[in-house]
């Protein structure tokens, strides 16, 4: 406990703790962080000896939620923490992407980040200080890792931005989005909102920014108080004069003519290492006597990876010297796009986007509030009707991989999508369903996760879903060299990979609904980031108009596959009365019409959930007149339930009985009887209800005499005079 410290700040109304050297000592590093009332444990531990034969940083982050955090049981049968949430896989992919660039290039060390919330207040939510507590673990083991990072969550209410919002400040917020960064420049954004402007988007960052600036300043004077030895990373170098040698034989004029000539992804790729590995061969033969051939197996991959830098500095002066993009484009043209509809014929709705060699297939579905998803997480508890789900399958770029459940990358996107969409998705008082967006990713090259917005809004629309709008989605890059700045519109993969920003934004004609945004340089200046969002602005008006064209509003019915849902309120005290003794009454409704029904007792709201429209809406009926007082003169299409010698009994709807007399049907009852017996149609009318609530009836359509009064039921319409007698002896 000797080495036990602890620091203290205040920030943004709540008091900032840190402490080290108490708790995880075994751990490489180690901090424990309280912020308001959430608190969090984040360790990391790495392996000194690099990856043999890895080409990348095998990072890996994890976030831990506890359920005791909260106060809470884990639900389910084993009551105890499982597999990752999704909330704990999008908490993880926050942490991951501000922290991953700033390891040294070529370091293939084995790092683990584990942040464990241990206590966690909804007000303070802890994933976003889990980007503070993972930069500053880093910093305090022997692990490489170059700077400070940190993150904030940023709201926007009555024109002021707000800096760690409350959740009732977020009930009223135009924004919600967090925002990592170092002293220098912000890396990552990550957030939704109901149709802001870029400009008050842009003012988001600059504010967390400045409050960046302070919490990496806190970080720096917590550092300074440790001397850390770092681990010497030995990234393997190349025989000297090996790459000399290669780079002289390769032609970047040449690269330029295959690149630019060659259309199409797959075959654009083949071209290219058609290219490199001729002319690594070309060089192998040339250099054959000076190094042997174990020599040359053993470099090889420097080779390529010397041509990948090749390549990658030929794409971006051709973007900043010619404003010519390796498609062919400009740095502001959008690759052609397709729009269809109705693709599939038993969805209940449908589209296929296509973006260049990107292509989504959007599907809907419309469900029943029993297929509401279950929400259990440490602040949340209920359900969600709307949901989107993102699918990548290997097909989509020509790879052979093993088909497995959703990974890391599928939830990230899927969630991003879903808060693109969520801000126009009707109430479920206006549209009663339960609504699933499934985006199958087909096709592949840069920017699946904004096609998957449109073909969203595409299919919704489609499928009869009152959306108030049109949402799309563009992915921006950027390209940055000494002399010039070019951000570049509806990106490709390579230009992601290639360039220096991913940058996703979505909305509709009216503002920003969704943001994501990752930067691999610093020094993005605010005239840059606002030249971004205007041109990704542009861009998105561009793909709204070929949405609109494609289809203009919502279908006003939705498909005949859908099930059919009837909403209504009920009066509190004929709840019961629906219900029936024993749920008699509502399970024989069910039975009968096909139907489900479900009742709200909080709301005195009843739903009808069935797939039949014709037995949906002769339910309704039924129910209205259980719901209603029966008045003289009404007509109805009643159900013979039982025969007496003086006449039949007639079920007008479950729980409400009207005597049909003999005298009033028309005909003789025992000819009547020939044709029709219990269980039979009739269509009747009110003649008169008495005081006792008896209603009396006669066949519709006969004309009865005023004085022509049946004879007065017994008490008990259900026993016989006979019968009555029998039970008196």
């Amino acid at each position: 406990m000797n080495n036990y410290r602890t620091w203290e700040k205040e920030f943004f109304g709540r008091k900032l703790v840190v402490e080290h050297g108490k708790m995880a000592k075994q751990a490489h590093g180690a901090c424990f962080i309280k912020f308001g009332d959430s608190a969090i444990l984040a360790t990391v531990d790495g392996n000194e000896e690099p990856n043999e034969g890895a080409d990348f940083l095998p990072l890996t982050v994890e976030y831990q939620e506890k359920f005791y955090a909260a106060g809470k049981i884990p639900g389910g049968f084993i009551k105890r923490e499982g597999r990752p949430s999704e909330n704990a896989v999008l908490s993880a992919r926050l942490i991951d992407r501000p922290i991953r660039p700033l390891f040294p290039d070529g370091m293939t060390n084995e790092v683990q980040v584990i942040v464990t919330v241990l206590s966690a207040d909804p007000d303070t939510p802890p994933d976003t200080m889990g980007i503070f507590a993972s930069s500053l673990a880093l910093n305090l083991s022997p692990i490489p890792f170059e700077g400070v990072v940190t993150g904030v969550r940023v709201g926007y209410i009555d024109g002021e931005y707000v800096i760690f919002p409350t959740v009732e400040q977020l009930d009223k917020s135009m924004l919600d989005i967090v925002v990592a960064g170092t002293k220098n420049a912000v890396t990552m954004v990550e957030g939704e909102a109901k149709e802001v402007s870029e400009e008050i988007m842009l003012g988001a960052l600059n504010a967390a920014h400045a409050a960046i600036k302070e919490l990496v300043g806190f970080q720096e004077e917590i550092l300074s108080e440790f001397k850390i030895d770092k681990w010497e990373i030995q990234i393997p170098q190349p025989i000297e004069g090996f790459i000399e040698n290669f780079s002289e034989m390769i032609n970047d004029e040449e690269i330029a003519r295959i690149m630019l000539s060659t259309p199409g992804k797959k075959a654009k790729d083949k071209a290219l290492k058609e290219y490199r590995n001729e002319r690594i061969e070309a060089f192998k033969e040339k250099y054959a006597e000076k190094w042997s051939d174990e020599e040359m197996e053993l470099n090889e991959k420097f080779l390529k990876a010397h041509f990948d830098e090749r390549l990658k500095h030929v794409m971006r002066r051709s973007v900043v010297e010619n404003d010519t993009r390796m498609d062919g484009r400009k740095h502001n043209e959008i690759r052609p796009i397709t729009c269809e509809l109705d693709i599939l014929p038993r969805t209940h709705g449908s589209a296929l986007f296509t973006r260049g060699e990107t292509q989504s297939l959007g599907t809907v579905t419309l469900g029943a509030p029993i297929d509401e998803q279950v929400v259990d997480t440490l602040f949340e508890e209920g359900s969600k009707t709307f949901m989107l789900h993102y699918n990548f399958p290997p097909f989509s770029t020509g790879e052979v991989k093993r088909l497995r459940g959703p990974g890391r990358r599928e939830i990230g996107h899927g969630h991003l999508a879903e808060r693109a969409l969520k801000f126009v998705i009707p109430k479920e008082e206006e549209f009663p369903y339960t609504i699933r967006v499934v985006s199958e990713i087909l096709e592949s090259n840069g920017s699946s996760s904004m096609a998957t917005v449109c073909s969203g809004s595409l299919a919704l629309m489609a499928a009869g879903v009152p959306i108030k709008k049109h949402v799309a989605g563009v992915a921006m890059g950027m390209i940055q060299e000494e002399d010039k700045t070019v951000v570049l519109t509806d990106i490709l993969g390579n230009e992601d990979h290639m360039g220096d920003m991913d940058f996703k934004v979505t909305g509709t004609r009216d503002g920003i609904t969704a943001f994501q945004m990752d930067v691999k340089v610093a020094g993005v200046s605010e005239e840059i980031m606002l030249k971004a969002l205007q041109q990704a602005r542009d861009a998105r008006k561009n793909i709204l108009d070929l949405m609109y064209n494609t289809i203009p509003e919502p279908r006003k019915e939705v498909s005949r596959h859908a099930p059919v849902i009837k909403v209504f309120n009920i009066p509190y005290d004929k709840i019961g009365e629906l219900i029936g003794p024993g749920g008699r009454v509502i399970k024989k409704l069910s039975s009968d019409y096909e139907a489900k029904i479900f009742i709200d007792d909080e709301k005195a709201q009843v739903k009808v959930i069935g797939n039949n429209p014709e037995k949906i809406n002769k339910l309704m009926k039924i129910v209205d007149i259980m719901l209603k007082e029966i008045e003289k003169g009404q007509v109805f299409e009643g159900i013979i339930s039982r025969v007496e010698p003086y006449g039949i009994f007639v079920e007008l709807a479950p729980g409400k009985v009207g005597l049909l007399h003999s005298s009033k049907l028309g005909e003789n009852l025992k000819e009547f009887l020939k044709t029709n017996g219990v269980g039979s149609p009739v269509k009747v009318e009110v003649t008169a209800i008495d005081n006792m609530g008896r209603i009396q009836l006669k066949r519709f359509g006969v004309e009865v005499k005023e004085d022509d009064h049946p004879r007065k039921p017994s008490r008990n319409p259900g026993r016989s005079n006979q019968n009555r007698r029998y039970r008196k002896d």
